[in-house]
């Protein structure tokens, strides 16, 4: 897949993997907060207050980290205030690239044809992997943040001026109990479906296997008691998990040898799912065809022959029984 380093495209992967063959997922390196005064967040350096039209999203609807930031601009109707464009499904020679397929778009924000490109604006010696999602400040021209567990969350919150939805993912009184969730999913199944598809050695394969399965079966379980992660109502950690079930069954359990059972043979993580996806404006952030086309087509190390599977069958539109969860 490659990388920049001091600015110059090298088409090395070393930096994805430690000697025994697992998976090592390169720290982001943008950490800055968009806030509503402009005062620094958690992380990074101030200057940055939320404010329409000032910032642009940069995404691919074929990975899982993006589209939580994109589920989370539609959920909270931010379409008229950050805009976005999105790259295509196919790595280009320097990684992402704009246009070129349908559902992609062309770089409305800085006229690019790479992602690539959009780093070395921010940095012309920047080293480190060109990944989505990139939130842009087009004033200060810069990369504010790379990170999307922090781009989710700024959006939860950080433009409730400019937004009539009040709705709040990442509650006070339940932050403590997603903060975990999220440790456990992401540690687990986000990043574990990818510990195991670009393991190069059977330990590290065999040790991402069984504790992925592990976590969701105790997922399975807890979905058997309520109705979503935190209790009653949808959270962060839902839109969290979501990302990867939707795309486990097509990708994840043949491409990355996942193969234990699928989604559709767990009968509560299956039916969530399904619960999830028919929430207002959410199917309209699936795109399968760029996640079956990214994974299958791109990653020619895990599959030589680049060619996309047809199947599997896929309804997502059926119906669930979730709603007698409560």
């Amino acid at each position: 897949m490659g990388l920049l380093v001091d600015g110059v495209w090298q088409d090395e992967e070393h930096e994805l993997r430690t000697k025994d063959g697992r998976f090592v997922r390169a720290k982001t390196r943008y950490r800055n907060w968009l806030t509503p005064d402009g005062s620094a967040g958690p992380t990074g350096d101030g200057g940055f207050p939320a404010m329409p039209g000032r910032y642009h999203l940069y995404v691919a609807l074929a990975c899982p980290w993006a589209h939580r930031t994109v589920i989370f601009r539609m959920l909270k109707r931010l379409e008229d205030v950050v805009s976005m464009s999105v790259v295509g499904p196919l790595y280009g020679p320097h990684s992402w690239k704009f246009g070129g397929w349908p559902g992609a778009t062309s770089d409305t924000a800085n006229g690019k044809s790479e992602l690539a490109e959009i780093y070395l604006i921010a940095d012309p010696r920047f080293t480190g992997r060109v990944s989505v999602p990139v939130l842009w400040d087009k004033e200060r021209r810069t990369i504010v943040n790379n990170e999307s567990a922090e781009i989710i969350r700024m959006f939860n919150s950080a433009f409730n001026r400019f937004t009539n939805v009040t709705t709040d993912y990442y509650p006070q009184a339940l932050r403590a109990e997603i903060d975990e969730i999220n440790a456990l999913v992401y540690a687990n199944v986000n990043n574990g479906v990818y510990r195991a598809g670009f393991a190069t050695t059977q330990p590290a394969y065999d040790e991402a296997f069984e504790a992925m399965f592990s976590v969701l079966d105790q997922l399975e379980q807890r979905l058997s008691r309520q109705r979503y992660l935190a209790g009653t109502a949808i959270t962060e950690a839902d839109w969290r998990l979501f990302t990867t079930l939707i795309r486990f069954d097509a990708v994840y359990y043949s491409h990355f040898k996942c193969n234990q059972r699928r989604i559709i043979d767990y009968p509560n993580l299956s039916n969530y799912l399904r619960d999830l996806y028919q929430q207002p404006g959410i199917a309209a952030t699936v795109n399968m065809d760029h996640i079956k086309t990214h994974y299958y087509a791109s990653h020619r190390h895990v599959n030589p022959s680049g060619i996309v599977p047809r199947g599997p069958l896929l309804d997502f539109a059926a119906p669930h029984d979730r709603g007698r969860m409560g």
